[in-house]
């Protein structure tokens, strides 16, 4: 993301004013919540380019092996921005990886998703052992929101039983076959 001059002015401005509190004049919070609209804009808009990226990879994905060096590019460029390759990705390089290009991509790959897998497990372990003496500078658990200490607390509510339904008879499931009618003998036929 890049700040025009006037956008750096009223972020420096607004920095200055974060760490040595004064008053505001209406123009400079009048540029400040602007400022703020357009970095959001700029965030939803990101966010919108990362999603048809996205449907875009996997359209290429779809269509593989067709499609090799779009999907090719179209994915290193999802790697450019930040993108963990998902197992789909993994399976369709591995698929090709006879083309040169394709197996560099999937080594890549799989560094990248092997690193995603880590940080992950880190994150979760890191949530699950850390005692709660030492996350007290850390943001306190939302109880009114559901999995907070309250949601442990209160019982779970049970399950109502399913409906009693009679088992069926074998003749209501599988109807009895009606046996074919024998053809007339020779003697009624009538030559036609």
């Amino acid at each position: 993301m890049a700040f025009s001059a006037d956008e750096l002015r009223v972020l420096r401005r607004a920095l200055a004013v974060a760490l040595h509190p004064a008053p505001l004049q209406d123009e400079d919070v009048q540029d400040a919540l602007l400022l703020a609209e357009a970095v959001d804009e700029a965030v939803r808009e990101a966010g919108r380019l990362r999603a048809f990226l996205l449907d875009d990879l996997a359209r290429y994905r779809q269509a593989l092996p067709g499609s090799l060096s779009g999907y090719l590019g179209l994915l290193q460029d999802a790697l450019a921005a930040g993108y963990d390759p998902a197992a789909d990705d993994l399976a369709a390089l591995r698929a090709l990886r006879r083309n040169p290009a394709a197996a560099a991509l999937l080594a890549r790959c799989q560094i990248l998703a092997e690193r995603s897998v880590r940080a992950r497990l880190a994150r979760v372990s890191q949530a699950t052992t850390t005692p709660v003496a030492a996350t007290r500078g850390a943001r306190a658990r939302l109880l009114a929101l559901p999995g907070g200490r309250a949601a442990a607390d209160e019982p779970k509510p049970t399950p109502p039983a399913p409906a009693e339904r009679p088992v069926p008879k074998p003749s209501e499931v599988f109807p009895p076959r009606r046996r074919p009618v024998p053809p007339p003998p020779p003697e009624e036929r009538v030559a036609g």
